[in-house]
């Protein structure tokens, strides 16, 4: 096992911020992706793509895997590769399942075949569980949704933990929102901040619903310290609610616009049995910050800022 190497499966937007902090600690980066092309955006944006290798991957294929893992050896394995949008899973629910859970099934099964010490991470939601009065942990049950992306990364949360009972370093890493200007247009935050810039009116859905934000490059250094540690699942949120309607404000009050002259509601973008609040447990913020001595700094108004000075 190479303790100098990191493989992160997928090239998105998490993995690229944390190839970026992992570079910076002088450790190398491999990241798989099942075309190689000419750029990737998101670590090209980054300044990070000529500092990164990239090798092809097909995650159904267990041989592939297996090659690959006995060629470099790595310490850790990023799993960040996953369909990520709700409304897109419900169009494509089988590459949703396949993605998360199938890709993971995988990699856990090649690894416990060759008996091997490598941590294995997966990036999980905090929509997998049902809120106690809008709050998440990880004692919480459940969530009852039948969404194919919920369902898929519920099903995965447990299969990370049933390949840790047979001795493997398995890790589920649940997140919210996790913010930064390589977020696509069409997510709340970035789509409200063009609009500030752009000084246009913009159509959005539930902007009385407040939910968990946090800022990507800040992110990382919870998942870096959390990949130091042994074997065990880590809810990483600011633990902060923050509302459609704060979102706005901040975002036009930074412009000198008045936001209500620049948005309107439109119920097709409202989901069903949604819920008002839904954040990370503000206490069990509070017990990862003490225990890798960071803060969630980038929150609420100054995420906003930051967003728009970004884009």
């Amino acid at each position: 096992m190479n303790d100098n190497i990191n493989l992160i499966v997928g090239t998105g937007v998490i993995g690229a911020y944390l190839a970026k902090l992992i570079l910076k600690k002088k450790q190398k980066i491999i990241v798989t992706s099942r075309k190689i092309k000419k750029e990737f955006k998101n670590y090209k944006y980054l300044g990070i793509q000529e500092k990164v290798k990239f090798i092809k991957l097909n995650i159904y294929k267990k041989s592939e895997i297996e090659k690959i893992l006995s060629r470099y050896v790595p310490k850790k394995i990023f799993y960040f590769a996953g369909q990520s949008s709700l409304p897109k899973s419900i169009v494509f629910p089988e590459e949703t399942y396949n993605s998360h859970f199938l890709g993971t099934k995988n990699f856990l099964e090649v690894l416990r075949q060759k008996k091997s010490k490598i941590k294995f991470f997966k990036a999980n939601s905090g929509y997998i569980f049902k809120p106690k009065k809008g709050l998440v942990n990880l004692n919480c049950k459940f969530s009852e949704n039948k969404n194919p992306y919920i369902s898929a990364q519920k099903k995965t949360f447990k299969l990370i933990d049933k390949f840790r009972k047979l001795n493997l370093s398995t890790y589920n890493l649940v997140f919210f929102q996790v913010e930064s200007p390589l977020r696509p247009d069409s997510f709340f935050i970035k789509k409200v901040c063009l609009g500030a810039i752009r000084k246009k009116k913009i159509i959005i859905g539930n902007v009385k619903t407040s939910r968990d934000y946090s800022w990507a490059p800040e992110i990382v250094k919870f998942i870096f310290e959390a990949s130091n540690n042994s074997s065990q699942n880590f809810l990483i949120s600011a633990g902060k609610k923050f509302s459609g309607t704060e979102i706005l404000k901040y975002a036009y009050q930074n412009k000198k616009l008045d936001y209500r002259k620049y948005y309107q509601i439109d119920k097709k973008f409202f989901r069903k049995n949604e819920n008002i609040l839904l954040i990370g447990d503000p206490k069990n913020t509070k017990n990862i910050e003490k225990k890798f001595k960071l803060n969630f700094n980038i929150t609420k108004k100054l995420l906003i800022n930051k967003m728009i000075r970004s884009l």
